[in-house]
């Protein structure tokens, strides 16, 4: 019996979190990274899931027709 996988509740930053958007590491960086809250630990920087998300809802915008 294999172990369920554990969920992922961080992201590697820019590379993973980028790619988790679809999105290019320049995009991120120059326009989304900036409203992010990050874990910086030594050289490792982290975004949570829950960021990118929060990011998301604040950012989308809803089309009309």
């Amino acid at each position: 019996m294999n172990p369920a996988p554990v969920p992922r509740v961080a992201l590697r930053c820019p590379a993973e979190a980028a790619a988790a958007l679809g999105v290019s590491d320049e995009f991120f960086n120059a326009r989304v990274k900036p409203d992010l809250r990050l874990i910086r630990k030594g050289s490792l920087t982290l975004v949570l899931v829950s960021e990118l998300e929060r990011w998301g809802q604040e950012n989308g915008a809803r089309t009309l027709g």
